[in-house]
């Protein structure tokens, strides 16, 4: 696996880059935790430039964030937690995770929630969610979002790059992690999918 994601990150170019940061916060086919470290590790190989690599990821991140965000700010709480009742099984989103999204985001400020929950991989997308139902600014959520983001990608990409000179021993690593990496979102899907309705009737029944 670690020879054909490369592969694909080396074919797609910075645009694949960012591609696959962005389809990484609506559904990861890979997760970042895997495309921003390898694609560091093409940077160290001289394959690309590190910074464009940084600047790639994070503005893939940073569009993938704003569906969720306007989803949250045309629909409000009510609609988007229905929406997600209806059609969370495919989104792995349930309606109860966007009340518990918008209560976390009113407790810890808009700002620090949207700031912090871009390096939490478990909120990272959802974090959008309320800032966008909360009518947070665009230009405030686009900084954080941003700030956040690039920290983030660029920790990832650093890890890649600093880890060149052990090819052998990234390889290594990088290939059993990444499947088990991948196969842990792919089984987590497909979990919530298949339970999305006994959850639902048993938050009924509470």
């Amino acid at each position: 696996m670690f020879d054909s994601i490369t592969g694909l990150i080396e074919q797609g170019g910075y645009l694949g880059i960012l591609g696959l940061m962005f389809l990484e916060n609506l559904f990861p086919p890979i997760p970042s935790e895997v495309i921003m470290p390898l694609a560091g590790f093409l940077a160290a190989r001289g394959d690309f430039n590190f910074f464009a690599v940084v600047v790639a990821g994070t503005l893939g991140s940073f569009i993938g964030a704003l569906p969720w965000y306007y989803a949250g700010a045309l629909l409000g709480e009510n609609r988007m937690r229905r929406l997600a009742e209806r059609f969370g099984r495919w989104l792995t989103m349930s309606g109860q995770d966007v009340s518990e999204a918008s209560l976390w985001f009113r407790a810890h400020g808009g700002r620090k929630a949207v700031f912090f929950g871009r390096l939490v991989p478990a909120i990272r997308t959802l974090i959008s969610v309320p800032a966008g139902i909360a009518h947070m600014p665009f230009r405030t959520f686009a900084a954080y979002t941003l700030a956040g983001s690039m920290i983030w990608t660029t920790v990832l990409t650093l890890a890649g790059y600093l880890l060149h000179a052990e090819y052998n021993r990234v390889a290594d690593y990088v290939d059993p992690a990444s499947k088990v990496v991948v196969l842990a979102v792919v089984g987590i899907y497909l979990y919530r999918l298949v339970t999305a309705g006994s959850r639902a009737a048993s938050r009924d029944r509470g």
